[in-house]
This record gives structure tokens, C-alpha cells and sequence, in this order.
């Protein structure tokens, strides 16, 4: 069997974005092994014919706005292999198209503890690392080893460290400086084998305490946070979403003591000595958005975080409705709200 890829045209990406939202692809190609990436650089096309290229992983943190002009390349790289381990530790090597979840199960199964409190978040393990993807206390910096990237313009490989990704809240290097500059291949993680766990995070203590869970587990801890997840979040599966859509913004303490004389039962969680963070979804709910519909858009109504495709939902109705929400929070708050989810 010959290791080769096939260019496609005028591809829908609809089944590729957990937003469900219709857009094309003027060229498209799936990609299975690291050979055929690499030959995709090195062909004459990929420099000349495709001017814009867009790598897509689970599709689950994009909005379509638009058809695709350019080549987007759907990475399914495989495997996952134990590289080392001692006493306390396995190191476990993943390809980039490896389904998160999955994954995440393959590592419980495994007694490979520290991924448990990021079950059931949507997905390709390539694309944890460029938002430093975070839950219930945990991010992937907590865990992270290294990654293999492949430099977009030549084809050579690339290892980068924890320290070279730049890890911050839901950010890395790859968002910034090497933005659209790296293919990621595959991640090291570095998983614990001793039973310490992370119930810091006030719901998944109390989730385990209504499971009347007794030993705590890897494997307890994942169910906890999966009931927790499917009670607050849409499946994308059933109605089209992108999980949390806005990031949970900062705010200097000043900003914040200000805010709380007007609005006393506003949260906020400490970030350092000058900084608190807000959760936006409150921000959102007090501005009158959760559970309201606006065409085939809406916010959900368990969860203002999240901005939900009703049904033939264009990507450029959706940006409009994140922009309204935005302008809504800043114009009775005075705060930023960022998008967490990639506009294409």
C-alpha cells in the first residue's frame, strides 16, 4: 500500500466543524502519517497553487465565516506509545489526530493519572497545546512534555519544549509568534502513576460527593467532570456549538473593587496580586443573553458561555451575534471580552 494523499475540491466542510455551519473548501486533503505531510510540503502545488492553508484538527474551536479560498489540511496522525517511564511517571507520546476524549480514556484504562479533570472535552490532542486547553483545574501545561511540529514553509521538524510553547490562560506561542508558522505532528505528556489527584476545582468535590464516591480514582474523577460537562454544555453532536466561545476575562483589582460596590454578587477567582478573574459567562447572563434566540443563533440556555447554531446558522451570523454580546458587556461592565474560538 502506497503512502500517498489525494488533493480534493470543492470539499463541504460542514461534517469538520462542530458548529455545523456550511462552508467549502476550494482544495482539501486528509492527512494519515507524517511521510504525507511532509510530501505535501515538498510538492510544487503546495507552494504555488494553495496561497492559504488551514490545518484543522476536531474543528471543535473554529467559526467558518466564509468558504475556504485556500488548501485545508484535516490532520489524522495516529498512535499512541509509552517512550519512557520509572517509579513515579510514564512519558506518552500521541499523534496530533488522536481524539482528546479517547485519549484521555485510553490514559484511565492505563492508571496514567493528570488528564482525568479534561475528560470529554472536544477535540484532537494537536490542538490541546496551541490554547493550553484547561478544565476543572487542570491545564495541559500541568501535564505537558514536549511536542513535534513540522515548520509549515519547509517541511523540517521541530521540538519544543514547555518552556520554548510559552503556556499562559488558554495561549502559547503558536497563537502569537509562530502563529500559522507549525503543523503539530504529536505531544509528550508526562502522566503520574501515584494516585494524587486535583478535586481543588469546588464542583467536581462536590459531583464525587453526590456519586457517593468512597476511594477517589482516576476514573471516578473523569465521570464527575463528564456529568458535570454534559449537565452545563450542548453536545455538539445534537445541536452545533464550540464549547465555551468567549475566554474568562482578567481585570486588575482596582477595576474589580469598583465593579463589586455596584454589582455585589459579581464572582471572581484570584489571579496574582493585582488580578482577578471574571467568569464570562456571568458577565453575559447579566447582560440578558442567556437562552436568547436571534435568527438561527442564540446563546444556550443552560450556559452563557456558549453561542449555538439552531440549524442552517451562516458563521458570519454567529460573529455577529458574539460582536453584539461583546459590545453589550463592555457598554455596562467596561470589560473585553476576547474570543476563545478561531475566526476562519
Amino acid at each position: 500500500m502506497t503512502d500517498t494523499y489525494t488533493v480534493q475540491h470543492n470539499i463541504s466542510l460542514k461534517p469538520y466543524n462542530t458548529f455545523g455551519i456550511e462552508a467549502k473548501a476550494h482544495f482539501f486533503v486528509e492527512i494519515n502519517s507524517l511521510s504525507q505531510l511532509t510530501d505535501l510540503i515538498k510538492s510544487p502545488d503546495y507552494q504555488t497553487l494553495y496561497s492559504e492553508k488551514l490545518i484543522l484538527g476536531g474543528g471543535s474551536n473554529i467559526l467558518l465565516t466564509k468558504d475556504f479560498e485556500g488548501l485545508v489540511i484535516k490532520i489524522n496522525i495516529k498512535g499512541i506509545e509509552k517512550v519512557k517511564e520509572d517509579d513515579s511517571k510514564a512519558w506518552i507520546k500521541v499523534g496530533a489526530g488522536e481524539n482528546w476524549h479517547s485519549f484521555v480514556m485510553y490514559c484511565i484504562d492505563n492508571e496514567w493519572n493528570g488528564v482525568e479533570n479534561l475528560s470529554l472535552i472536544p477535540g484532537t490532542v494537536g490542538a490541546a497545546p496551541m490554547q493550553n486547553i484547561g478544565a476543572y483545574g487542570v491545564e495541559i501545561k500541568d501535564i505537558f512534555d514536549s511536542l513535534e511540529a513540522i515548520d509549515r514553509a519547509t517541511g523540517k521538524m521541530f521540538l519544543f519544549t514547555k518552556q520554548e510553547c510559552k503556556f499562559g490562560y488558554r495561549e502559547s506561542v503558536f497563537k502569537h509568534e509562530f502563529k500559522n508558522q507549525y503543523i503539530i505532528v504529536n505531544v509528550t505528556f508526562c502522566l503520574s502513576k501515584n494516585k494524587q489527584f486535583n478535586i481543588s476545582y469546588g464542583a467536581v468535590s462536590q459531583t464525587l460527593a453526590e456519586m457517593n464516591v468512597q476511594t477517589l480514582s482516576a476514573k471516578a474523577i473523569s465521570e464527575a467532570v463528564i456529568k458535570i460537562r454534559q449537565s452545563k454544555l450542548p453536545n455538539p453532536a445534537q445541536i452545533g456549538n464550540a464549547g465555551s466561545f468567549f475566554k474568562n476575562p482578567e481585570i486588575s483589582k482596582a477595576q474589580f473593587i469598583v465593579l463589586k460596590e455596584q454589582y455585589n454578587m459579581i464572582p471572581s477567582y484570584p489571579v496574582d496580586e493585582q488580578n482577578v478573574k471574571v467568569p464570562a459567562g456571568w458577565l453575559i447572563e447579566q447582560c440578558g443573553w442567556k437562552g436568547k434566540k436571534v435568527g438561527n443563533t442564540g446563546v444556550h440556555k443552560d450556559q452563557a458561555l456558549v453561542l449555538v447554531n439552531y440549524g442552517d446558522a451562516k458563521g458570519s451570523e454567529i460573529k455577529a451575534l458574539a460582536e453584539e454580546i461583546q459590545a453589550s458587556v463592555w457598554e455596562k461592565f467596561k470589560i473585553d471580552l476576547k474570543m476563545e474560538v478561531n475566526l476562519v
